[in-house]
């Protein structure tokens, strides 16, 4: 089976809260210590599924259910079925569904990418690196799934390393915008957010159509404590209330880092 065209991506929710919550815990703000995000902050960023709509999803989970029952060793029905369940929020049955048809098809390596997301999605980093690795080879590799380990090291926290495979990848296919935005991002994490801005605006500028990448460039301007410039970003895509309830949250979550990041400093004299 041929690989898929489809990009592995960074995904970027429509509200922008969560992957604040992401970056902050991670010390992404200016002065933050950097601690251990939590799986639930760090699902911001899994790599994406396709927009469809919440019954879209669900009648594609059916159809694929009776395929995958019919024949649950058959690689490109599991892939399918999997993304449907991931979607859905069914993550851990995704994995089980993805396990059991690598099992069967060890070689197929659009298998075993899909694979890796899912392990990643609920929080097996280093199970999923295992199996990403084996998802391309040395003398063939392949520009998504290098995204992909770059975007799973940047969960465990593993920035410089993730940043080598974003590099790499970009060696591959240059100025390539959803590797652009997954290095934004992790720069971002690694508290660059000078260079996490000029990274997004090159993925914008080569993306301009795509929203995900525009909300990580709103969502750095206003790590930078540019709300303005966070929130004008932010309103190409979302309605202006939710834009405004967006910047504000980010504002908020700001002051209080910043403000247990005082008191801490208190608290060590």
């Amino acid at each position: 089976m041929g690989r898929s065209t489809r990009s592995y991506h960074a995904e970027i929710p429509r509200r922008l809260p969560a992957v604040a919550l992401l970056l902050l815990l991670a010390g992404a703000a200016a002065g933050c210590k950097t601690t251990t995000a939590s799986n639930e902050a760090t699902g911001a960023l899994a790599m994406a599924t396709p927009a469809r709509s919440d019954a879209e999803w669900r009648s594609a989970a059916d159809a694929w259910g009776q395929r995958y029952r019919a024949n649950p060793n058959d690689a490109a029905t599991a892939i399918q079925y999997a993304q449907a369940l991931r979607a859905l929020g069914q993550r851990a049955q995704a994995v089980a569904v993805l396990e059991r048809a690598s099992i069967q098809n060890p070689q197929n390596m659009e298998l075993l990418g899909a694979y890796g997301r899912a392990l990643a999605d609920v929080g097996h980093y280093q199970q999923a690196l295992d199996v990403l690795n084996r998802a391309h080879t040395p003398d063939r590799p392949d520009w998504r799934i290098l995204s992909v380990q770059g975007a799973v090291l940047d969960q465990m926290g593993r920035h410089e390393d993730a940043q080598r495979y974003y590099g790499t990848a970009l060696r591959m296919v240059p100025d390539e915008p959803s590797v652009l935005s997954n290095l934004g991002l992790s720069y971002a994490l690694s508290k660059d957010l000078v260079r996490a801005e000029l990274t997004l605006r090159r993925a914008a500028a080569r993306a301009p159509n795509d929203p995900r990448v525009r909300q990580n460039l709103a969502l750095v301007l206003g790590l930078q404590g540019r709300f303005a410039d966070a929130e004008a970003i932010a309103r190409a895509d979302l309605p202006p209330d939710e834009a405004t309830a967006n910047v504000a949250f980010l504002r908020q979550m700001i002051a209080q880092q910043q403000q247990q990041n005082a008191a801490q400093a208190r608290g060590r004299r």
